[in-house]
Order: structure tokens, then sequence, then C-alpha cells
């Protein structure tokens, strides 16, 4: 009789703690989908951010030309004067984020060594706006953003030589389709509608478009060399750093430019004849500036939510997006032959990033840090 009521009370026993571990499986379980449904739609709106914003910039900037504004500075400008929409969003992101404990914190690079650092990526990126906003003054916005494309190209070209990227098949095919969907541009230039610039001005408007492309190219290759030789931390606060000061110098630089040539006397009566208003005149400044630091946001939430391919995969669904709209608000003409050029950029595009992807699983594979694959790309 005591035998059969302790074996009773053992099977309570096992009865209670099957239950009390089902509830904590069950509790754990709920807890985790919580944190994917809130990381998914985190997703959703850094998403929406590169959608949306990269295009809006970039037509905002043509309306400022278009509609009487002639300042090259005040465009290069507006990529770089809206970061401190930055700095909030990394303070949110710091409150967001628990303090580490962890006694054994890499040394950080020194003061010296992150001023050097700020300066020649800042003068790079002023380098690179220059030149994105001289092209987008002389070509139309449906070319000048197809040629633009190409800065996949040039990564893949600087970081063969700073960070030995290997030229695999999907690499050397990204690279041909991009230079024949440019190429494709050059050729047929006779069918575009150029009546507002010179031939001339349509050459120096390719040219600094590639130069743009080049630019943005080594820029974002020398930060990848920067985040394996000099940070040691791979983090969104590193990051952030980084696009925060680097934007803070070409600023400087770009506003120096502006005040040097003396073209910032101009500005009250640009401002005074803009065909839309004064008001329009600041608005469509103020908003392109905005959207270009909220594609940042969108671009760097991506990176560190998901990966540095996913962001280049969402970037690439974007492309087509600026040649449309130009079709339909500035009546840019759309060819054949700009078709055929926006499908070889999106095949180039999606051909690199398949690329990126393989390399990120076969690093997964080995067990080893998959940061290291170009996560600083914030643009």
């Amino acid at each position: 009789m005591d035998r059969s009521q302790e074996l009773y009370a053992n099977g309570d026993q096992n009865l209670e703690a099957n239950l009390i571990e089902a509830t904590e499986s069950s509790s754990s379980s709920s807890v985790s989908q919580t944190k994917n449904y809130k990381r998914w739609f985190r997703l959703s709106i850094y998403v929406f951010f590169v959608l949306f914003c990269q295009p809006l910039a970039t037509i905002l900037g043509r309306l400022y030309y278009e509609n009487g504004g002639e300042s090259t500075y005040v465009v290069t400008l507006l990529p770089l004067i809206g970061f401190p929409v930055l700095i909030l969003f990394n303070f949110l992101s710091q409150l967001r984020q628990p303090k580490s404990t962890d006694t054994n914190v890499n040394q950080s690079p020194s003061f010296t060594t992150l001023v050097s650092v700020y300066m020649c990526t800042g003068l790079l990126l002023s380098a690179y706006a220059y030149l994105y906003a001289i092209g987008l003054l002389y070509l139309p916005v449906s070319t000048f953003s197809l040629i633009l494309a190409s800065q996949l190209a040039f990564t893949a070209f600087f970081s063969y030589f700073l960070n030995s990227q290997k030229f695999t098949p999907f690499i050397v095919n990204s690279l041909f389709l991009l230079t024949v969907s440019s190429a494709l541009l050059v050729v047929d230039t006779e069918s575009e509608d150029t009546t507002n610039v010179s031939r001339v001005q349509y050459v120096i408007g390719f040219i600094c478009t590639i130069g743009a492309s080049a630019g943005i190219g080594l820029l974002l290759s020398v930060i990848q060399l920067l985040f394996r030789k000099v940070f040691s931390e791979h983090t969104s606060s590193v990051v952030m750093d980084l696009t925060i000061y680097q934007s803070l110098v070409a600023s400087c630089v770009v506003l120096i430019g502006l005040f040097a040539s003396g073209e910032w006397k101009t500005l009250p009566s640009e401002m005074r004849n803009y065909k839309l208003g004064q008001v329009s005149y600041v608005v469509t400044l103020a908003s392109a500036a905005i959207s270009w630091q909220v594609y940042t946001v969108g671009l760097v939430g991506l990176i560190f939510e998901s990966s540095s391919v996913f962001s280049n995969s969402i970037t690439a669904v974007g492309l087509p997006i600026v040649p449309v709209i130009a079709v339909i608000v500035f009546h840019d003409k759309m060819e054949a032959s700009k078709i055929f050029s926006i499908i070889l950029a999106v095949w180039g595009f999606l051909s690199f990033v398949y690329q990126h992807y393989l390399d990120e699983k076969k690093l997964k594979t080995c067990n080893t840090n998959p940061v290291e694959d170009d996560g600083t790309q914030t643009w």
C-alpha cells in the first residue's frame, strides 16, 4: 500500500514538473514570437525608408534645378547637411540597447587616428557629392540614375585592390552588365532631350556622374578596409559615428567652397525668382536634405537588422523607381535603349548581390564573423 502511494505521489510530481516545463516553453515561445514580429516591423520600416526616400531625394534635387535653382553647392549639401537627424537616431538606438558589461572591450582607435579617418572619408564624401550635383544638373534624371548604378562595379573594382575581393563569375558578370548599361546611354545620346544643355555640358555631366559612381565605390571600399584594419568593434554605434562625423567634415568643406566661390551671394535672388515660390524653395531643399538622411537611417538599419546583402537587394529593387518617376514628373523620354539599360542594370545588381549572398553563406558555414562582409555600406 505504501509502495502504491509512493508511486502515485511520484506520478503527480512528474506531471506537475511537465506542466511547469510546458508552460515555461510556451511562454518562451510567445516572447520569441513577439520579438520576431517587432524585428519584421522594424525591417518593414527600414525597407520603406530606402525605397521611398532615395528616389524622393533625387527627384527633389532635380526639381530644384528645373525651377530656377542654379547652385551646385546647394545640391552638394543636400545629402550631407541633414546629419543631425542621424545624431537623433543614434541617441535613440543607444537608449534601446542594453549597456555592455563585458570587461574585455577591444581597444578603440586613438583620437588622432579617428580624426584622420573622419577627415579622409569626409573629403572623399564631399568630392562625390559635388560630382553628383554637377551630373544631376546636366543630365536627364533617368539617365543620371542609371549611370549612377555603376557604383557597384566600381565598388567591386576598388575592393579587388583594397580588400582582396575575388573576381568570381558573378562579379565579372555584374561588372560587364553595369558597364554595358552605362555604355548604352553614351551611344544613344542623340535621342536625349538636351535642349537646355549643350553637347559639351552633357558630356561633362556624364563624366561627373561616372566620377561620382567611382567616388562612392572608392569610399565604400575604403570604409570596408577601415573596419578590417582600424575599427576593432563592428557595431551600429561605430558605423553611425563614422557616418555622422564624415558628413560633418564634408558639410564644412562644401560650405567653405560655397562662400569662397561667392555663390552664396546669389541665393537670395535665386529664392525670390524660384518658379514655385519662396516657400516651395525652402520646402524643396529641406525635404531633400531630410530624405537623404532618412534613407541613410534605413540603409544602416537594414544592415544591422539583417545584413548588407539584404540592404543591397532592397537598393537594387529601388533602382527602376527614379527613371519611372522621371518620365511622369519631368517627361523624360523612355526609349527602348533606356529600358534595356534598366534591365541590364538590375541584372548586374542582382548578380553582385547574389555573390555576396554566397560569400555570407560560406562565412556562416565556416563559423566565422559575417559582419566583416562590407557591412559598413550607409548610403
